[in-house]
């Protein structure tokens, strides 16, 4: 039964989640439709820059992101500390970016008087503007929106073009993080569409190991960074080395195309350890991450204390959690 999205997303909980959104109708978000004939591989860089400009406009970092022929994945961070330190003018200047906005709000960027009366509404709409640049649902909202308007203009249709509702995962810990941005990043290779990450197109992987020149820092300052090397940890970056994750995720993309785990290398073996989880289980656990996992995940403990936060009795995942930690 769907929950309401308030009982899913709890940034106290974990400021991290990851997204999907399917396409509902035959004809395909990006890729070929063998029924038409057509190709709509161009609706793919469509995807990526509403991505990145909602990047510029909301207190939301991208860690990961894979755009399917029928659907796309994000992995999300919420950052609501951001959005509290916005000044007022930035505030307005992020949501016009996205909307064309009140009337008063466009005299107040033109540097017209406003009266006491206008003053206070436009305080008013601000902090409403200020919560939803640092919302979930809005920026999904924002995102599946647009790419629906500008689908149905160029298939010159109306009605449904996402299945529904967006899917959200909370992501509890460091575990259930690293291993759902591998997931996403992985989709291409898992789905026999990529013989390598370098090849994986329309996936954050690609776009950081093209990036990647260590010493140089971040030189996608639109996605969430990774650690660099000797970098301490910090609520800026993602809460493992750059080149550690790169060798965990090849790895992983090796072993499900090889069809088998094989040895784990030596170089991988402190990374897993690290993230205490199931050396065993964890290229079935990545490559199964969307079936597996519903709508959390996190240790039997995180678990239990987020389904008492959300009154509810229990929460899927219990039993794969305790599969997928040591």
């Amino acid at each position: 039964m769907p929950q309401a999205r308030y009982r899913l997303v709890d940034t106290q909980v974990t400021p991290y989640y990851h997204c999907v959104s399917r396409c509902v109708r035959r004809a395909f978000l990006c890729g070929n439709d063998r029924f038409t004939g057509k190709n709509f591989d161009h609706r793919k860089q469509w995807i990526l820059d509403r991505i990145k400009h909602l990047s510029s406009a909301f207190a939301i970092d991208v860690c990961a992101y894979a755009v399917m022929p029928n659907h796309f994945h994000l992995v999300l961070h919420v950052d609501v500390k951001k959005a509290e330190n916005w000044a007022f003018d930035e505030i307005i200047d992020c949501w016009l970016m996205l909307y064309k906005g009140p009337e008063i709000a466009c005299k107040y960027k033109a540097g017209e008087a406003l009266s006491p009366l206008e003053q206070d509404a436009l305080s008013s709409w601000v902090s409403v503007w200020r919560s939803r640049l640092a919302d979930l649902s809005w920026y999904m909202r924002c995102l599946n929106e647009t790419i629906a308007r500008m689908a149905n203009k160029e298939d010159q249709c109306t009605g449904r073009f996402w299945e529904g509702r967006f899917k959200s995962q909370a992501l509890l810990d460091e575990a259930a993080l690293i291993s759902c941005m591998a997931y996403v990043d992985l989709n291409p290779i898992r789905a026999g569409r990529s013989e390598s990450l370098e090849a994986s197109e329309f996936t954050s992987i690609q776009e950081r190991l093209a990036a990647y020149n260590p010493g140089n820092g971040n030189n996608n300052p639109w996605l969430k960074p990774l650690l660099q090397e000797r970098q301490l940890h910090s609520s800026s970056s993602l809460p493992m080395q750059e080149v550690d994750y790169f060798a965990l995720v090849d790895w992983t993309g090796r072993a499900i195309r090889a069809g088998k785990r094989g040895a784990i290398p030596s170089h991988v073996q402190p990374i897993l350890r690290k993230l205490e989880v199931n050396e065993v289980n964890w290229v079935s656990n990545t490559q199964h991450f969307g079936s597996r996992f519903r709508r959390v995940l996190g240790r039997a403990n995180q678990i239990r204390w987020l389904a008492n936060r959300t009154e509810r009795k229990w929460l899927n995942g219990l039993s794969q959690a305790n599969k997928f930690y040591q």
